[in-house]
């Protein structure tokens, strides 16, 4: 696919003076194509800050829930009714998402999406009921799902080309988690320092972490209104959408078994990764971690996601992206398995490689699994729509994970429900390893 910027075209031979030999037009014609590709890479480079930016205040609890749970004295339970409530609002909201990314500037779309989302983040620091709270997720889940989600990832799509598209949406993720690890990295030390003044101030230590993402978020948002550049192709779309008919663009996108096999893939993928942020609350209740301790070990993970997204995006346009997703979500599903055989009171240590290695395999999953979305041949027009559909089924673990561990951690307590729990996504990862295979065959 011929990627073309606005502002920038590439019509370079219209310029050149008739005096050139043809060995210096092909390399005036090589040095141009390098230019773009530098600057397909800084647009990348800027989706990538908003979309790392964007989600780390939403999913506080992975590294800071037991804090959390203190500060807004709210029970486990309820703190999953709030993640439950932001996975419906995503469900709700991938599809118009879609439809929103194929008619409107993603530029726009981003920039006021990581805006709402920092407005919010004031709000939550006030540290309000868990009515308040129900809210401010459900309100996240609509700033993030409907203006965000489909909008960053077509972008990502529409920059790569057909052999790229493995190493543009590792380095998405990949990127997207040094951003994170960055962020919680600054935010860790700062709830560090915090307590070491005083051990009482959770809840202080907590709202200054709270901060630190609110800042991200509004520095970021006026940087890709400015700074991010809308597609030709985009623009071209846009312009066409009304000789779209919305039924006719489903009924396509429905029909294509790739569709639903990428859709698998994510569902399955997501499960296992979605099952990690319950590793802080399981290391600091039964392995007597302190909440510092627990939170050093819950980065030193995220930093695994630049390695594993972008390491197995890379390997997956060498390779095949389908045959080296399947292999990694084995790997990441015999690695959960192992995580639930452990006993409880085990070695601090054995744990803290099991979690890292984990890490490292469902962040290279996540890496991976959207490039499958190059081989599916969707026209752009109704791109979108397509990953909003591939969203519902791929996310939907947002809203009925939540009401399944929290059961099953409170009714086996020991440890017992987190690995009942582990083990069955393991399962699925098993299951979706079948599906990324199965995507690699050719459609007859």
């Amino acid at each position: 696919m011929e990627e073309r910027l606005n502002h920038r075209p590439l019509l370079v031979k219209v310029f050149l003076p008739a005096t050139l030999l043809p060995d210096q037009q092909s390399e005036v014609v090589l040095l141009d194509n390098n230019k773009i590709d530098l600057r397909k890479y800084g647009q990348l480079a800027l989706i990538v800050v908003a979309a790392g930016a964007i989600y780390p205040l939403l999913y506080l609890r992975q590294n800071f829930e037991v804090s959390i749970l203190e500060s807004f004295n709210i029970t486990q339970t309820q703190l999953r009714y709030c993640s439950s409530m932001l996975g419906f609002i995503f469900m709700i909201t991938y599809i118009p998402s879609g439809w929103l990314a194929d008619r409107f500037s993603s530029r726009k779309l981003l920039s006021l999406s990581l805006l709402a989302t920092g407005l919010l983040g004031i709000w939550f620091s006030t540290m309000p009921s868990y009515s308040s709270l129900l809210v401010i997720y459900a309100a996240w889940g609509i700033a993030t799902g409907l203006a965000f989600w489909a909008a960053h990832i077509k972008l990502v799509s529409m920059l790569a080309s057909k052999d790229q598209q493995g190493r543009f949406f590792g380095i998405l993720d990949g990127g997207r988690g040094l951003v994170e690890a960055f962020l919680a990295t600054v935010a860790i030390a700062v709830f560090a320092y915090v307590i070491s003044q005083n051990s009482e101030a959770t809840q202080f230590a907590l709202q200054q972490v709270i901060y630190v993402y609110i800042a991200a978020l509004l520095i970021t948002s006026p940087l890709v209104y400015w700074l991010l550049d809308d597609l030709e192709e985009e623009i071209s779309d846009l312009a066409s959408e009304s000789k779209s008919v919305f039924i006719e663009d489903l009924k396509d996108v429905l029909s294509r078994r790739e569709i639903w096999l990428c859709a698998i893939c994510i569902v399955c993928g997501y499960q296992l990764f979605y099952a990690t942020y319950s590793f802080a609350a399981y290391l600091q209740q039964n392995f007597s971690l302190t909440a510092v301790m627990v939170g050093y070990i819950t980065v030193a993970k995220l930093w695994m996601r630049p390695i594993g997204g972008v390491a197995a995006g890379f390997i997956g346009d060498w390779a095949n992206p389908e045959k080296v997703l399947s292999i990694l979500l084995v790997l990441a599903s015999i690695s959960m398995a192992l995580m639930a055989f452990i006993p409880v009171n085990s070695a601090a240590i054995l744990m803290i490689i099991i979690v890292l290695i984990i890490g490292l395999l469902t962040y290279g999953v996540r890496g991976l699994y959207w490039a499958t979305l190059g081989g599916c041949n969707v026209p752009n027009k109704i791109k979108g729509l397509a990953i909003g559909i591939i969203s519902v089924i791929g996310y939907f673990p947002e809203v009925y994970l939540p009401l399944i561990s929290a059961p099953l951690i409170e009714n086996y307590p020991g440890g017992l429900g987190y690995k009942i729990y582990y083990l069955i996504m393991a399962a699925f990862g098993i299951l979706g390893a079948y599906a990324a295979y199965l995507l690699s065959k050719p459609s007859h």
